[in-house]
């Protein structure tokens, strides 16, 4: 049965590309590998860490008849085909979604059923968080495809708990073992989120570890902060889309008193890290941070500049498909008149597209890399 429910996984409602899928080798081997910790687990002691499309949770659940369990997964599109998935196929009184990294959600847990983030900060804040509040018997079972895996993958769990080892590869993906939390032993308090100072920017960003660029500015951003005072310079309400660690909602924040902003992002974590940017910079009462695919939630017409530093992957593959559609959910909350301000990779050739669903488009400014444009809603 668990074959034939893995094979009818959708990505819904994730943006099509190429080689993307909803199952691939690492899930299975990561059910395979967890079985003999899955046969005999007890209900509400077994958590599923970034599960892309619901595959080891709702497979998991299939195959051993699991309940109680609890997952989390930072992409909002990823969290909603999981619920798409067990509401097509059956499982979703078994399982309960977070979108909080915390305590409660690993708090107790014997089996942790990880897909590995790429990031190695990522990967220390999940497994600093599991080593310090599961049960200190948990078993970690971490897998992900070989081409994206690294030693210093092996190192970083080891940082945190005692024992650490790989399985065999098997098509192309791996799967690490990890137990014995060395928070028992004491261990240090969580590093996350980190902050740094940025005086040029006159702000303080925090991050947590799967946001992009962490406490960085990412240069995109930082070229487009330095001509935030050219943006719209009248406006009253912004929205900072696809907000990440809220670097321009808090810039545009800053300098103008009389503007109020809401930052969007569908990662769990690049919200968390907004709202902890907001708070250190002292701009919690005119940011409101949400966690959206696009911008869900805020009212049609109602903004007066969109900011946007659009992504250009849908997973794995480069893709324009986001901005696109990111594009699209600028023009929907513009007024007239109303202007999307965007910054993007020259190369990646955006202004047709903005120019179709937004409205006329200029270029504001240009480097050797970066082309920042701003679009007028009719």
């Amino acid at each position: 049965m668990t074959a034939d429910l893995l094979a009818a996984l959708r990505c819904d409602p994730e943006i099509p590309a190429p080689d993307l899928v909803a199952v691939d080798a690492a899930d299975r081997l990561v059910l395979d590998e967890a079985a003999p910790l899955l046969e005999d687990a007890a209900p509400g002691t077994v958590v599923v860490l970034g599960d892309r499309y619901g595959a080891v949770t709702l497979g998991a659940v299939d195959r051993f008849g699991l309940t109680g369990v609890r997952a989390h997964t930072d992409r909002l599109t990823g969290e909603l085909a999981l619920a798409e998935n067990a509401a097509r196929l059956g499982g979703a009184d078994a399982f309960r979604s977070s979108a909080g990294l915390d305590p409660e959600l690993v708090a107790g847990a014997r089996v942790v059923l990880l897909l590995l983030p790429r990031s190695l900060d990522a990967l220390d804040e999940v497994a600093g968080l599991v080593a310090r509040h599961a049960d200190p018997a948990v078993a970690v079972v971490a897998g992900g495809r070989e081409k994206h895996m690294s030693r210093a993958m092996n190192e970083v769990l080891a940082r945190h708990f005692a024992r650490v080892r790989a399985s065999r590869g098997r098509q192309k993906a791996r799967v690490l073992h990890a137990a014995g939390p060395r928070a028992a032993d004491g261990a240090a308090d969580p590093a996350w989120p980190v902050s740094a100072r940025h005086a040029d920017l006159g702000l303080t960003v925090c991050a947590h570890g799967a946001a992009f660029a962490g406490a960085r500015v990412d240069i995109g951003t930082r070229f487009l902060v330095e001509h935030l005072p050219d943006a719209v310079p009248e406006a009253r309400t912004a929205v900072d889309l696809g907000c990440g660690t809220g670097v321009l909602a808090s810039a545009l924040a800053a300098a103008r008193p009389g503007v109020e902003v809401v930052a969007t992002d569908e990662s769990a974590a690049a919200v968390a890290s907004a709202r902890a940017t907001v708070a250190a910079n002292g701009l919690g009462e005119r940011v409101r941070v949400q966690r959206a695919r696009g911008t869900a939630g805020i009212a049609d017409a109602s903004a007066d500049l969109v900011l946007l530093n659009p992504p250009f992957h849908v997973g794995a593959a480069v893709h324009d498909g986001v901005a696109r559609g990111l594009f699209a959910e600028a023009a929907r909350v513009l007024r007239p008149g109303g202007e999307l301000w965007c910054v993007w990779n020259s190369g990646l050739g955006h202004r047709p597209a903005l120019q179709a669903a937004v409205g006329p488009t200029r270029q504001v400014a240009r480097n050797p890399k970066f082309t920042i444009t701003a679009s007028r809603r009719a």
